[in-house]
């Protein structure tokens, strides 16, 4: 039975690879995600999860979506944030499209268009989803389960 890496692991090697390749981006923004990774695990459970390191990139990734074009109007140069950025997102699991998730639901045509309605329906569809583990953006779901629906 093979064991599989968390991510927090996977990203301490990354930082020391990142320190021994002179990559000091790299090293910083993965320390950074870290050490907010680490504070977090404390004031919840006091271990470190890949939900709990997940949160802490998904929220570096807002932040600098929302700061980066501040800073481009302002002048300021941006290329470094937006080397952190794309590193960040790349840590994030791919979402779903539309055609994954509609192969994922069709078992459940049938029940999905028996739902009394469409939050029903999407209750149906997000569970079954959630269980296999996607990721997935709501309006998709929301697409595909309408066109189940019609």
């Amino acid at each position: 039975m093979g064991t599989t890496v968390s991510l927090h692991d996977e990203l301490k090697a990354r930082v020391i690879a990142a320190v021994r390749g002179g990559d000091g981006l790299t090293r910083d923004t993965l320390r950074t995600i870290l050490g907010e990774a680490q504070t977090e695990a404390v004031r919840r459970t006091g271990e470190v999860t890949d939900e709990i390191v997940l949160g802490v990139v998904r929220k570096t990734v807002a932040g600098l979506k929302e700061t980066i074009p501040l800073a481009k109007q302002a002048g300021r140069d941006t290329a470094p944030r937006e080397v952190e950025l794309a590193l960040l997102e790349s840590l994030l699991p791919k979402a779903w499209d539309r055609e994954a998730i509609a192969a994922a639901l069709a078992p459940l045509r049938d029940e999905l268009r028996a739902a009394k309605n469409d939050g029903q329906a999407m209750g149906v569809a997000m569970k079954a989803l959630k269980a296999r583990g996607a990721t997935t953006g709501p309006d998709d779901v929301k697409a595909v389960v309408a066109a189940v629906r019609a």
